[in-house]
């Protein structure tokens, strides 16, 4: 295992015993033992029934996806025995429900209050009330649009998960935590579990790896740009950028509920490109290292305050414009390029 996992099982000691190939010594029969288990026969044991949406975790990903992968293997043995998987196996779960209690950010004030929420693979829907008694929820989350990733640094709490989901076909943003990990990880799953069935029966000719690939996605990048408006004569303003797939938002704060734009980023094919540099005669930019955003309407003018920034938007953006678009995705951009 990587050096970073292995930090994570020391932690663990009840559970893990960990050693260095290299750096520690290694008696003849622990050799032997090793050779004998190996990882093939580990996996067969402790990953014998891993629900196909159940999120694998890799070395990218935060310490409590990776902390909780761990426990749930060798601590719960949950992928021995399917009864362990019901508070996230949706279709395991009375009706496929959940219901349960966790913090969320205040859209205006920004604190954290405890809001009910229930998910309900019956109605399609991820719904969270203002207070515990309330008859009527809050807001109403269908389930195709929703999407789950961890952002603890950018929340600024260890468990700390946020929503997306389209209304009215414009990004919400909505951002919970939980203290206990276990839960955390069990409501995150739980969604997978609950578009992954949404999936299966919205796309019967899907294979079951097209259908995890939608399940839930991390952001291809984010971070601070300055822009211009459409005139290119305004003053370049700081904002934070998220690429998620094809939708490019700018938000004031990383924490909006709304993003203050939206941009289209469609393929090659369709007349999108990325430029480094900004055209001759635009003024106003505090920081030097300038990206232009073509698309079949206008351009979009970025700048990044450091040359490497420059380079990683420019990837990014490349990753989206060399792959080609989806039947879907012709849909979406015709709802940007007549969006009031």
């Amino acid at each position: 295992m990587c050096l970073s996992c292995s930090g994570l099982h020391k932690n663990i000691a009840q559970i893990s015993k960990v050693k260095s190939v290299l750096l520690d010594p290694w008696s003849s029969s622990e050799a032997e033992f090793m050779e004998s288990v190996g990882n093939n026969a580990a996996k067969a044991k402790y990953e014998k029934i891993v629900p196909a949406f159940y999120y694998t975790p890799t070395h990218k990903d935060c310490t409590l996806l990776r902390e909780q992968w761990i426990r749930a293997k060798y601590e719960r043995k949950e992928f021995q025995c399917v009864k362990r998987q019901e508070p996230y196996s949706a279709g395991t779960l009375v009706a496929g429900y959940r219901e349960g209690f966790l913090w969320k950010r205040g859209r205006d004030n920004g604190q954290f209050l405890s809001r009910k929420f229930i998910l309900s693979e019956r109605e399609g829907v991820l719904k969270y009330f203002n207070k515990h008694d309330a008859r009527e929820p809050k807001a109403i989350l269908k389930i195709n649009t929703v999407n789950a990733t961890f952002q603890p640094t950018k929340i600024g709490v260890n468990n700390g998960l946020q929503i997306t989901y389209l209304k009215d076909n414009s990004t919400r943003n909505i951002f919970i935590y939980q203290e206990d990990g276990k839960e955390m990880v069990d409501w995150f799953n739980a969604i997978r579990a609950a578009r992954y069935h949404y999936l299966e029966v919205a796309f019967p000719g899907a294979s079951k790896s097209e259908l995890l690939q939608k399940l839930t996605r991390n952001y291809i990048k984010e971070g601070y740009m300055e822009k211009t408006g459409p005139k290119h004569t305004e003053g370049f303003k700081k904002r934070w950028f998220t690429m998620d797939d094809r939708r490019l938002m700018y938000f004031k704060d990383p924490l909006d509920a709304y993003a203050r734009g939206e941009v289209f980023i469609g393929s090659r094919e369709n007349s999108y490109s990325v430029l480094p540099g900004l055209p001759p005669n635009i003024q106003g930019y505090h920081w030097q290292f300038g990206i232009t955003i073509v698309t079949p309407d206008r351009k979009f003018l970025c700048a990044c305050e450091t040359e490497e920034d420059q380079k990683d938007w420019i990837a990014a953006f490349q990753t989206v414009i060399n792959r080609p678009m989806q039947p879907q995705e012709y849909a979406v951009e015709a709802y940007f390029k007549h969006k009031p």
